[in-house]
């Protein structure tokens, strides 16, 4: 049992389990019914997106300080009570279910999927690559 951090749209791996998507908006130009049957998502969690006005700051980040903004806004985010909890919820449940959480950039390095996968880690979710 573990979650994984994926990349929304890509193939599912086996035994990935119900995949969450972790996203502001759902997919453009994909009618609801295909979400899941196109690998996208089978449940929309934007509680753990980053906001708008961060999401905009990680778009331009081209260095590390800028970017090192963007994680800093991020995980301010992510302490608040509701984000909190539904990461706490997700830890928990790592430890007894697979599933997935994920985005749809498509660098990690450069996607709140890899700060995603620091703040579960720190919380001792079990994770696999």
């Amino acid at each position: 049992m573990a979650v994984r951090i994926v990349r929304l749209g890509t193939k599912r791996a086996p035994s990935e389990g119900t995949r969450i998507g972790t996203v502001r908006k759902p997919p453009r130009g994909v009618p609801k019914r295909r979400f899941a049957a196109d690998d996208w998502y089978d449940v929309w969690f934007p509680i753990l997106a980053p906001s708008v006005p961060s999401m905009k700051i990680a778009q331009v980040a081209k260095s590390p300080k800028e970017w090192a903004r963007f994680a800093q806004k991020y995980r301010a985010e992510m302490a608040k009570p509701d984000a909190s909890r539904a990461l706490d919820v997700l830890a928990a449940l790592s430890r007894h279910a697979d599933f997935s959480v994920g985005c749809y950039c498509e660098n990690e390095s450069r996607c709140h999927r890899s700060l995603l996968r620091a703040l579960l880690a720190e919380r001792s979710a079990k994770i696999r690559r």
